[in-house]
């Protein structure tokens, strides 16, 4: 894969040389790579970010890497305490990996250590939604929707179609929301079959934090939020520096938010959007503040 390719020369570029000083080599770490997933550990409530380049655990403006993991670190979502599932690609300094695809994989040590669930080189989730008893999957191996009643182990193969994100609640476990390049699609039978909802506003992430409540990240960075997908009201938008664009969005309640952008920065909202504070901004945005 071109994406491992270029991650070992990014780490033979980190190498420290004879005689080079540690705080030299240190600077060049290259970073938390594109951010896929935002997500809070109820256990301690710390802000977890993953992305290209492994597991980050947010502390201040700084991000740390967990278990100093190169893992690509797709479909994040915290489902516990201590809990993530992800999948993915493998570090490019395992020597261990017997394929490009992790399938579903699960932590239950913060990010420090992952077990293989299912789909060991066959999926690669893009997206992982729990809702109740049922977790949805959109595997771009096949571009399909999965489905798995019991926790990952086994899956029901369903819709074929461009997921982008998928929302979903335990409340209403049948009901799956999808954002696509063709619009915003719902389906009422666990994702065997979807149906567009016409005027919707451009979305590049949705969330369902409450049964009768969806909230999106529109492509011009502002907080929609929706009862029932047809029509929307804006709450705020994303402080972004000149030339980002949002990426990703995660509800951990109604009114706190976590989101970020392809400048890989993360911002938190605890008034649903209103406001945004900057929880890490890498080096090479720190002095931007557009």
């Amino acid at each position: 894969m071109a994406l491992i390719a270029g991650v070992v020369l990014l780490l033979a570029a980190c190498t420290p040389a004879d005689g080079e000083p540690a705080e030299k080599t240190a600077s060049m770490d290259p970073g938390t790579g594109h951010l896929h997933g935002l997500g809070v550990d109820p256990a301690d409530g710390s802000v977890y970010a993953a992305g290209h380049l492994g597991v980050f655990r947010l502390t201040g403006t700084e991000a740390v890497r967990v278990a100093d993991r190169y893992q690509d670190t797709m479909g994040f979502t915290v489902t516990g305490p201590g809990t993530f599932l992800a999948s993915g690609h493998p570090s490019p300094t395992d020597s261990t990996a017997s394929s490009p695809h992790l399938g579903l994989i699960r932590s239950t040590d913060a990010a420090r250590t992952w077990t293989t669930v299912s789909a060991d080189g066959e999926a690669d989730f893009h997206v992982l939604q729990r809702a109740g008893g049922t977790l949805y999957g959109f595997d771009s191996q096949t571009s399909q929707v999965w489905v798995s009643a019991n926790e990952g182990r086994t899956w029901d193969r369903r819709a074929r179609l461009p997921v982008g994100d998928l929302a979903a609640h335990a409340s209403k476990q049948q009901e799956v929301w999808a954002t696509t390049p063709d619009g915003l699609l719902i389906s009422s039978d666990g994702g065997r079959t979807f149906r567009p909802l016409s005027q919707v506003p451009e979305l590049v992430a949705i969330e369902r934090p409450a049964a009768d409540l969806l909230v999106a990240l529109g492509a011009d960075g502002k907080i929609l939020n929706s009862s029932d997908g047809r029509t929307w009201e804006a709450r705020g938008g994303l402080p972004l520096p000149q030339q980002a664009k949002p990426t990703v969005l995660t509800a951990e309640s109604a009114t706190h938010l976590l989101a970020a952008d392809t400048s890989d920065t993360v911002y938190e909202s605890k008034d649903a959007g209103r406001s945004w504070r900057v929880l890490h901004r890498p080096a090479s945005q720190a002095g931007d503040n557009h």
